[in-house]
């Protein structure tokens, strides 16, 4: 897995409490940008969607992920759950950049005049490396199945 900078590590980590407060804010808006793709629409549970579930479940883990950016391990069983769901569901490498694209503009739109360019970078090297990690755990899944 790829190291991040410490500054990178501080920055990710000082963005928890607005997540804390914004997430689900933040992950609706991620989903309303990733489903103007219907082929990315497609790949989602649309009841968990419309329930609020999904964006509850998803901003709990990137808080989770904020908290412990610098100790993955802690993550270990949700994200392994995480990629389990993601074989099930059949997502590949090539949807994380599109997800990424959502993401990432989607803080920008919540939190605006709150995060700066290199808030969204250290976000952005955060994600890939986690995204990194999660394709090559998904691979491994994939094989086995």
């Amino acid at each position: 897995m790829g190291q991040l900078s410490p500054e990178t590590i501080a920055i990710v980590k000082s963005t928890a409490p607005a997540l804390q407060q914004h997430g689900v804010a933040i992950t609706t808006r991620m989903y309303e940008r990733l489903f103007v793709d219907p082929e990315m629409k497609a790949l989602f549970d649309q009841a968990a969607q419309d329930s609020g579930e999904q964006p509850k479940r998803l901003a709990g883990a990137i808080l989770a992920f904020s908290r412990n950016v610098d100790n993955l391990d802690a993550m270990q069983g949700a994200v392994e759950r995480i990629c389990a769901r993601h074989v099930e569901t059949r997502i590949k490498p090539e949807h994380y950049p599109i997800v990424a694209e959502a993401l990432l503009p989607a803080i920008k739109d919540v939190l605006g005049e709150a995060v700066d360019e290199r808030t969204l970078q250290a976000w952005g090297e955060a994600y890939w490396m986690l995204a990194d990690a999660m394709i090559a755990r998904e691979q491994q899944l994939y094989r086995q199945a």
